[in-house]
């Protein structure tokens, strides 16, 4: 994660987040799950609360993500 720290502030510099970015306090431990799209902007969501967060848009049956910060975490750091 320190590889990956300063782009990280930078993202998060730049977003709200309506839960206090529990993902980045809990070292990327607490994480909702998600697949990897070949857009770049995208994660697919596999939460069931999806149609909740504010990030998320529906796409036909499935969710997309487009929280900055999860988006980086899977497609850069793999998780």
């Amino acid at each position: 994660m320190i590889k990956h720290k300063k782009q990280i502030e930078k993202i998060m510099s730049g977003m709200k987040c309506n839960i206090g970015f529990a993902c980045y306090k809990s070292g990327f431990k607490n994480l909702e799950k998600a697949k990897d799209t070949p857009l770049a902007s995208f994660v697919e969501c596999s939460n069931r609360y999806a149609w909740q967060c504010e990030y998320s848009l529906l796409f036909g049956s499935s969710y997309l993500c487009k929280c900055p910060l999860r988006v980086y975490v899977l497609k850069k750091m793999k998780k």
